[in-house]
């Protein structure tokens, strides 16, 4: 199975030092940059993950994050590192695409059970993160993009998520307390109702590939291919 890459920018050198040889031991590629300047250099849509430091030199962790979201068009999974843990700096980061937000001084065991919630979250776990195809319907894990007939679908990142997790098992029928467990955070209350909601919406955005998304009633949902045919 191919590495996921992860990128760790800092200018606390000693500190990236101390990421990159911990998270290689759990088994990922990773690369580092003393600042947001650097990272730009880099190609960083290679990357399964990015985590940046807020408080760097003339570019912010926020506006590399801003750089990487509105002019590179990526939607890579970004974990913010931070000395300063205030509520207005997690709602920015939140706001700007972040997936995760980690305040200094950390655990290494904590860092590393961050980024592997974040990577199965966002699809870019292994072999999750390899493009989808059902018939006419691709679904790329990495960009976080679904595309119908080679258009173009919109979906919310929980629709996505949703879709994603059912897709990459065909025919799996996944409780709603699963897919709730796989697509939200830990410790944000969900109803089973509002999983019903986004299947719904779901169905609505696929069209006619919405009859392969099916109820088992009593037990949940699943991706049926052979629904299309």
């Amino acid at each position: 199975m191919k590495k996921q890459k992860i990128l760790v920018v800092d200018d606390e050198q000693d500190l990236c030092e101390i990421l990159t040889f911990n998270l290689e031991n759990e088994g990922y590629d990773v690369d580092s940059a003393n600042s947001a300047e650097e990272a730009l250099t880099l190609k960083l849509k290679r990357y399964d993950l990015l985590m940046l430091d807020i408080m760097m030199g003339k570019m912010s962790g926020f506006q590399l994050a801003e750089k990487v979201r509105k002019e590179r068009k990526l939607q890579t999974p970004i974990i913010f590192l931070t000395a300063r843990d205030t509520e207005n700096d997690t709602l920015t980061g939140f706001s700007l695409g972040a997936d995760d937000y980690i305040p200094k001084p950390f655990s290494v065991k904590q860092v590393i059970a961050r980024v592997k919630a974040v990577l199965k979250r966002s699809g870019n776990e292994g072999e999750n993160s390899e493009e989808i195809i059902i018939n006419d319907m691709n679904i790329y894990p990495r960009e976080k993009r679904v595309t119908l007939n080679q258009n173009t679908l919109l979906f919310t990142r929980r629709e996505f998520d949703i879709l994603l997790l059912l897709s990459h098992s065909p025919r799996k029928v996944f409780s709603r307390e699963e897919i709730m467990a796989n697509v939200w955070e830990e410790g944000v209350i969900v109803s089973d109702r509002t999983v019903d909601v986004n299947i719904t919406r779901i169905r609505k955005k696929l069209g006619p590939y919405g009859k392969g998304l099916i109820n088992r009633s009593g037990y949940g949902y699943c991706f049926d291919p052979d629904l299309l045919k």
